[in-house]
């Protein structure tokens, strides 16, 4: 991949993936509020922001942060199979996406039923819970592949031994 092809590459994978880590982070505040907060119209409010930030931040931020990860992996002598770290973030991507997008269910349940009526404390124990948590583990997930991307551990894979660089 040329130099500057590769720059942009990596600016747009840098962009992508720290908004994802960010967008996760704001979930996990609104999972939170919602959940401890004594006030309806906050709890409300915090429900009914989930749906539109997980639609039109966390999911296309995740895929950019997919493809860009994976056209530097390919284009780059890092590879997609040389490195372990690489895998590992491979790994948490290709575990994250569908992740996400199931509990967009339950996402998109909390806001149309904040949209339809007040949420009582029974409403929010396995739904809220379940986000909140999910959020927590998406978070501790994307701060792992943020540490990958930063240190680089060493350790080839049995495919990286075998082809030369």
């Amino acid at each position: 991949m040329p130099s500057r092809v590769r720059k942009i590459v990596l600016v747009l994978h840098i962009i992508s993936s720290v908004g994802w880590l960010g967008s996760v982070a704001g979930f996990l505040s609104l999972a939170v509020a919602g959940l401890t907060s004594g006030n309806v119209q906050i709890i409300r409010a915090a429900y009914l922001a989930m749906d539109p930030i997980t639609w039109y931040v966390i999911v296309p931020l995740a895929f950019a942060s997919f493809f860009t990860g994976l056209l530097l992996s390919l284009g780059t002598a890092w590879g997609l199979f040389r490195h372990y770290w690489v895998l590992v973030k491979l790994l948490i991507n290709l575990l994250s996406i569908p992740i996400l997008l199931l509990h967009t269910r339950v996402i998109d349940y909390m806001a149309s039923t904040a949209v339809r009526r007040n949420l009582s404390h029974a409403d929010l124990s396995g739904p809220g819970v379940k986000l909140a948590v999910t959020a927590t583990v998406a978070l501790v997930a994307l701060f792992v592949a943020t540490i990958l991307s930063v240190y680089k551990p060493r350790g080839l894979t049995r495919y990286g031994w075998q082809k030369p660089q």
